[in-house]
């Protein structure tokens, strides 16, 4: 039984869910950041349960050939990504072993590693993010932005970001003196007090970029001085919004949000679509990603001119209207309002007139359409992390359409829903995994499932 503090000599043999190295110590998992499948170690144990623990690296006693030197300075202590230390086609191989072992282990899927295809991968993994959150911390004359430590709340502070879209830089330097300027004090989570929590970047691949002051007052100094430094420093700045948020909680935007300076929204062009992006709203962060897992949901789904589509947990409309032009009709569920205004001003950008959206909890709206003889031919799930409530999926299996696509950003919940749906008639038939997040922990998966009619 491993002991806190103790020294460890381990052998890593696998990468875990995010990307951290999985060793065995005499019956007891133990998970080592930083440390490579095939590298023998020496680690301290930090964090000690009875069937698993949490070790610190501390030196390698035999590297593996996929160790890389990170770009980023940072890397050691910033929580944003823990994948620099290695190639990127290992993060896309502990990828695809994610999925598959989800699969067969959550979702009871009798698969081989090749019925798993390889993970769509970056072109480029490196500046493709195009949403950035960063805390705000320290003191109004001495300003820190960055990210969180891992597995922490505590800022590391940062002059950059290799994987975010937009001059982060010369954002975070602006920024910086624009609350040394304005004595405005960053938000303490301890006590409450403090006005700014977080900084929002939101880029668009055309080059706009929003800027969203996260705070817990709307009247903020010196707004003209930042909008003018942006204006003049910052390539593509079209944007200033602010968002109050003063709840004691880790949620970082607040419900609602205020133009300060420029455009409502910036926009971005999906399979030949263009959607907006509005402060507030749900949009995939990795563009040129986003289109593949689309096409790949597309494919999948295998439309006809007359399908019925139902888009659960519809967002913005995004995957909806991009399979809108190739049946007779969609419909969008989502429960947030916003989104929902926002879905239905991108199907009138699109001049898309056969999809409509509902507000609404996928649940509870859902068994009421089947229950009233909604009978769609395609189902699409698009869950957040949590995955799917048990109603949606009774409903989808009282429906009966021929095929259902499942997208999810959280494998494991994605399994455990396959199987519900599998015990209700429905056959798995492919997926496809893509890797949305360079050089950090999570993987998109798509899944296809068609009704098994014997």
């Amino acid at each position: 039984m491993i002991v806190k503090n103790q020294q460890l000599s381990l052998e890593c043999t696998r990468l875990g869910s995010d990307l951290e190295g999985i060793c065995d110590y005499d019956g007891q998992t133990v998970f080592v950041p930083g440390a490579l499948a095939g590298e023998k170690i020496e680690a301290l144990a930090l964090k000690v349960y009875p069937r698993y623990a949490f070790a610190k690296l501390q030196g390698i006693t035999t590297p593996s050939p996929d160790r890389t030197e990170p770009k980023c300075p940072a890397y050691a202590l910033c929580g944003g990504c823990s994948g620099q230390h290695m190639t990127y086609q290992t993060t896309l191989d502990a990828k695809h072993s994610q999925v598959f072992d989800c699969l067969t282990r959550i979702g009871g899927l009798t698969l081989s590693k090749a019925d798993v295809p390889p993970v769509l991968g970056a072109e480029n993994p490196w500046h493709c993010r195009n949403k950035t959150a960063l805390p705000v911390g320290g003191s109004a004359s001495d300003p820190k932005l960055g990210f969180y430590r891992r597995r922490s709340h505590s800022i590391v502070p940062i002059s950059g970001c290799d994987v975010a879209m937009g001059d982060l830089g010369n954002i975070i330097a602006i920024i910086t003196d624009w609350m040394k300027q304005g004595n405005i004090t960053p938000y303490d989570e301890l006590t409450g007090k403090g006005i700014l929590r977080h900084i929002v970047i939101r880029v668009s691949r055309n080059g706009s970029l929003m800027l969203v002051l996260v705070a817990t007052q709307e009247k903020l100094p010196d707004i003209p001085y930042l909008i003018k430094e942006m204006g003049d420093k910052v390539a593509g700045f079209c944007a200033l919004h602010i968002s109050v948020n003063k709840s004691r909680t880790n949620v970082i935007l607040g419900r609602s949000s205020k133009k300060l300076y420029g455009d409502d929204v910036i926009y971005e062009s999906l399979l030949g679509l263009t959607f907006e992006i509005s402060p507030l709203s749900f949009f995939q962060v990795n563009p040129d990603q986003t289109e593949k897992l689309y096409q790949s949901a597309i494919d999948f789904a295998d439309l006809k001119e007359n399908d019925v589509v139902v888009d659960a947990y519809a967002g913005a409309g995004t995957i909806a209207l991009c399979m809108a032009k190739k049946v007779s009709r969609v419909i969008g569920i989502e429960i947030v309002p916003q989104a929902v205004d926002s879905a239905k001003r991108n199907a009138k950008r699109n001049d898309i007139s056969n999809a409509e959206f509902h507000t609404a909890a996928v649940e509870d709206l859902l068994p009421k359409l089947v229950a009233d003889g909604l009978r769609p031919d395609v189902v699409i799930l698009d869950p957040p992390r949590k995955g799917v409530e048990p109603q949606v999926v009774e409903a989808v299996i009282a429906a009966r359409p021929r095929r259902v696509v499942y997208v999810s950003c959280h494998v494991p919940t994605q399994a455990r829903d396959i199987k519900m749906l599998a015990e209700g008639g429905y056959r798995f038939e492919h997926c496809q995994p893509v890797d949305m997040f360079c050089y950090a922990g999570g993987v998109e998966n798509v899944v296809s499932l068609v009704l098994d009619e014997a």
